[in-house]
């Protein structure tokens, strides 16, 4: 039997159709990339996690010589959380990246392993986190909910 899934998301072209607290969001995650230690990939990526409060998180992508030692600005940013906020609910978070990574015109999307960081983040607080995929080509692709992200989770 074949069965169909559904994936729902927004992308809009320009900063100017969103509040300007999310456009203010979008500049902090983009700033965030500044502070990528990134010299193997050269692949900048930067996020920040706003909480139910409107306080907000950092991470950047911190790259190392001995791989898999790094770990990506999602995570560097959720954890954070975890180990500092962990009384307060995940309302959303901002990912911007620069490098050759992905082509310009390419959307933006989290790695496996931050996508199942994100899933586990979203199950433990009971509530959807809203994602916001800042591309390099200035779109943006906004995600009501990880499971959008991550249809058939490990786990699930």
């Amino acid at each position: 039997m074949q069965q169909t899934k559904t994936i729902q998301y927004q992308v809009l072209d320009s900063l100017q159709e969103l509040s300007v607290d999310e456009q203010k969001h979008i500049q902090n995650a983009q700033a965030q990339t500044q502070n990528a230690y990134a010299p193997y990939s050269n692949f900048k990526v930067g996020a920040i996690v706003v909480l139910e409060d409107g306080s907000h998180v950092i991470g950047s992508n911190q790259e190392n010589r001995a791989y898999p030692s790094g770990l990506c600005a999602e995570r560097v940013a959720l954890f954070a959380v975890g180990a500092q906020h962990s009384d307060k609910k995940i309302k959303s978070i901002y990912i911007a990246a620069k490098g050759d990574l992905i082509e310009k015109d390419e959307m933006l999307s989290p790695c496996g392993a931050c996508r199942q960081v994100l899933l586990e983040s979203q199950l433990r607080q009971y509530l959807p986190i809203k994602i916001y995929l800042i591309g390099m080509n200035g779109k943006i692709s906004i995600f009501d909910s990880v499971h959008d992200l991550l249809p058939f989770a490990f786990g699930m």
